[in-house]
């Protein structure tokens, strides 16, 4: 498959994605009382969200199609060491694993830093540093907002609460 053709598969299915979200998934599967003050707070805005940015970057997947030259060579090179495929595809598996077993120990938090770098070092990311930094970071940022900003509990665990 060449990089053209990779746009545009991939175009495709976030719009439809998008359009199948909108339309179909966020209406009939979330509800939302009617009385909701905050509109950030309701629990349909953020899904609404995502599947807009979905069709957005579909369409700039689009786009960017009609950019890239037209050549037939493949986008990526044939993978000569399918063992470790396989191996890198069970460790993310473990990863998952030990996600959904830590978070009530360690809460969602901590458990999201553990992951987030232990996934950033096992696709051997070329910004280990910055890989690290945003894995203490950006939980704890969000945390900050979710729970002092926006008044959301965020699961904590039993071994370190977090303020």
């Amino acid at each position: 498959m060449n990089a053209r053709r990779a746009q545009l598969h991939l175009g495709v299915g976030a719009c439809a994605l998008s359009l199948l979200m909108i339309f179909w998934i966020i209406p009939v599967y979330v509800s939302s009382p009617s009385n909701v003050g905050n509109v950030i707070l309701s629990p349909l805005f953020w899904p609404y969200t995502l599947a807009g940015l979905t069709g957005l970057t579909g369409l700039g997947l689009l786009a960017t199609r009609v950019l890239l030259p037209a050549d037939d060579a493949p986008l990526n090179d044939p993978i000569d060491d399918a063992p470790q495929a396989w191996l890198r595809l069970v460790v993310i598996a473990a990863i998952m694993l030990g996600a959904m077993l830590l978070m009530s120990r360690l809460g969602m938090v901590w458990t999201a830093m553990l992951c987030f770098a232990a996934t950033a070092f096992l696709v051997r990311t070329r910004h280990p540093k910055a890989a690290v930094v945003c894995a203490i970071v950006i939980p704890l940022a969000l945390y900050a907002f979710f729970a002092h900003v926006a008044g959301v509990a965020i699961p904590q665990g039993e071994v370190i609460r977090l303020p």
